[in-house]
């Protein structure tokens, strides 16, 4: 319960009633409930959405859902992918690339990245049937979140500081089969085998940006991974329509 919190308080701005001490390698130690963070923050899209959708048009609710999630999670990997765009805009070799991502302000190109990430997540959701779409907002946060556990585990951190670092340092093989394990029975239990497909299409793309990563920076950063989470966000709903289609 306590590693839940943990993550929970992470990877969104919900207040607790309480306060969990964070101790060293908590953070790794943590990644093994992060899909159960994922499912909790899918599950007050759910509900919002059990709100809301009777009274508004589905365009609109579903802006607002999209809304919603950046507000409840604070828009932390919103801002990855606005720092990776940058960097990716920036020239120069990795250390450049690192010094732009560090940069608090946000560039033209990741303002961009933003606006198209949203607007995808957006317009992809809209076009999930709307006789799943109670599956598809438990699922796809869920997910993003193993994609995070996936990215971190194993990986190298690019700087000595910052978040990448801290997650890295208690991350373990077990972390990432615990997992594994609650991503593929949440995956399964919400869709069958259309879950259990897009478990294995984020873990190709995670484990391909990871390798981009690598390459390109040495390593992860804590924006990469939030990078990371926002293309997984948006695969997963663009996909399920698709996958439903040919599984069924």
């Amino acid at each position: 319960m306590r590693l839940y919190l943990i993550a929970m308080q992470f990877l969104t701005i919900i207040p607790l009633p309480f306060d969990t001490r964070c101790q060293k390698d908590d953070l790794g130690r943590s990644l093994a409930v992060f899909p159960l963070a994922g499912l909790t923050i899918g599950a007050l899209l759910a509900g919002l959405n059990w709100l809301i959708a009777p009274w508004l048009a589905r365009p609109l609710a579903d802006a607002l859902l999209i809304a919603a999630l950046a507000g409840l999670t604070g828009a932390l990997h919103l801002d990855g992918l606005a720092d990776v765009c940058d960097g990716l805009a920036a020239r120069g070799g990795r250390e450049r690339f690192l010094a732009v991502m560090k940069d608090s302000h946000t560039g033209a190109v990741g303002a961009v990245g933003i606006t198209l990430g949203l607007l995808l997540k957006w317009q992809a959701l809209v076009a999930v049937p709307v006789e799943v779409k109670w599956q598809a907002l438990l699922l796809f946060p869920l997910l993003a979140r193993y994609g995070q556990v996936q990215t971190i585990v194993f990986a190298r951190s690019a700087r000595q500081e910052g978040l990448g670092s801290a997650f890295v340092g208690g991350a373990t093989a077990s972390r990432l089969v615990v997992a594994g394990v609650i991503t593929l029975a949440g995956a399964w239990l919400l869709l069958g085998f259309c879950g259990l497909a897009l478990c294995l299409k984020v873990a190709a793309i995670t484990w391909l940006l990871k390798a981009w990563s690598h390459r390109r920076l040495g390593g992860i950063t804590g924006d990469v991974v939030g990078c990371i989470n926002e293309l997984n966000e948006i695969l997963v709903l663009i996909l399920l329509p698709v996958l439903l289609q040919v599984l069924t």
